[in-house]
């Protein structure tokens, strides 16, 4: 049974916690290095965590990592779980549902993307306003459990206005640029064509990964406040005039790691003013 076994994967984590954790963070390709910001860590192998999915991604660690940012203690997974590498939708949120029971009412989802809207370029950091499911699937899809959520939950602030505006004044005061914008998830592992991504743009999007809506979804099914933001790594197909690798996402990524790592920080050490 589904209930049982996130809350036996719950409590071998709480098993190694020192205190109850309050924010999630989901760390997309090469923007795991927040948790070298964090004080008296502790890593947990999602090897090691009971009926946790295993992901086998470039650029994901598997680890989730228990810490300090200020007072505030947080639960970040370095590495995710994809639609894509043939995992059930139930899989690739797993570890949200996981984090509800560990009483996480913050998530943080971080992706690196593709840019669509013509003004952003690579190394820009976006927050995200809205999403676009385009999988043709739904995590909540199947029988649903009241302990968690209602059965047709409300999507009308997927991404907490509360939080974005939280995170924009944040990083005002920290000098970052910053775009905002529409998130579109493609199911991949190819990325887009041209046609798809004239499509998409008709549609609204702005940007377009293959990660972070069903999280989203979730979070707010399990009454979670959810905060994203996307780093552009690269401008989509018929957009960009190279082509794509994952090896270029990731190092783009990095590069802008550190930029968004200090962002996310100083939102979560505020968290509770």
């Amino acid at each position: 049974m589904f209930y049982n076994k996130i809350s036996e994967s719950a409590a071998y984590i709480k098993g190694k916690m020192d205190a109850p954790a309050t924010v999630g963070v989901v760390l997309g390709s090469g923007l795991g290095s927040l948790v070298d910001m964090m004080e008296d860590k502790k890593v947990i192998p999602y090897q090691d965590i009971p009926n946790f999915p295993q992901s086998h991604v470039a650029g994901h660690a598997g680890n989730l990592v228990i810490g300090r940012i200020g007072a505030v203690t947080v639960a970040a997974m370095q590495g995710r779980f994809h639609y894509y590498e043939g995992f059930s939708m139930k899989e690739v949120t797993y570890p949200v549902y996981v984090m509800k029971l560990l009483g996480i009412e913050s998530l943080i989802v971080t992706n690196a993307c593709g840019g669509i809207n013509p003004s952003f370029h690579p190394g820009d950091l976006m927050l995200l306003t809205d999403y676009i499911n385009m999988l043709g699937n739904n995590p909540l899809i199947g029988p649903n459990d009241e302990r968690l959520g209602v059965r047709f939950p409300d999507m009308s602030e997927a991404y907490s206005k509360e939080l974005i505006g939280k995170a924009q004044k944040t990083a005002d005061s920290l000098g970052i640029a910053y775009q905002t914008g529409v998130y579109a998830i493609f199911p991949g592992p190819c990325y887009e064509t041209a046609a798809e991504i004239r499509a998409y743009a008709n549609l609204g999007a702005d940007a377009i990964g293959m990660s972070t809506v069903p999280e989203t979804i979730v979070a707010n099914y399990l009454g979670m406040k959810v905060l994203g933001i996307a780093c552009i790594t690269n401008m989509a197909t018929g957009i960009a005039k190279e082509k794509h690798t994952h090896e270029e996402v990731v190092r783009i990524a990095n590069e802008s790691s550190a930029k968004l790592c200090s962002w996310v920080k100083k939102i979560i050490a505020d968290w509770q003013e």
